[in-house]
């Protein structure tokens, strides 16, 4: 069992940067890969970025591809999403996803457990 908890949200200009935390309480954390999703108001959750259980292989959606950096730390339970050119259209609230069943990133089913989300809006 692994319960996982974002932090770092917050309200930010357009272009500025922010980095968000997923901290997990749980032996398995290292043994699982992770994935971040967000959700906007009025639409279905989207994938956003994945890694590995060792993080050396990362995976991104198009839409954040060369902005967004995920990473993680599993010494310290904590993965990462750093986030820079935010534009308006990354308003969302961003949620940590992580589980044993995950086959490929993007697909949401594979992930057993989820954090309560933080919210990130990028005023234009």
């Amino acid at each position: 069992q692994v319960q996982l908890v974002e932090s770092g949200g917050g309200l930010v200009q357009a272009g500025e940067s922010l980095r968000l935390s997923c901290a997990a309480s749980g032996r398995a954390f290292s043994t699982y890969p992770l994935g971040w999703f967000r959700q906007a108001p009025g639409k279905e959750r989207e994938f956003v970025a994945g890694i590995n259980r060792a993080g050396a292989v990362t995976y991104y959606a198009d839409s954040v591809k060369g902005r967004f950096t995920i990473s993680r730390d599993n010494a310290k339970k904590t993965a990462y999403l750093q986030m820079s050119s935010l534009k308006p259209e990354d308003t969302a609230i961003y949620y940590c996803a992580a589980g044993p069943r995950v086959t490929t990133f993007d697909s949401a089913r594979g992930y057993d457990y989820w954090g309560l989300g933080t919210q990130v809006t990028v005023s234009s």
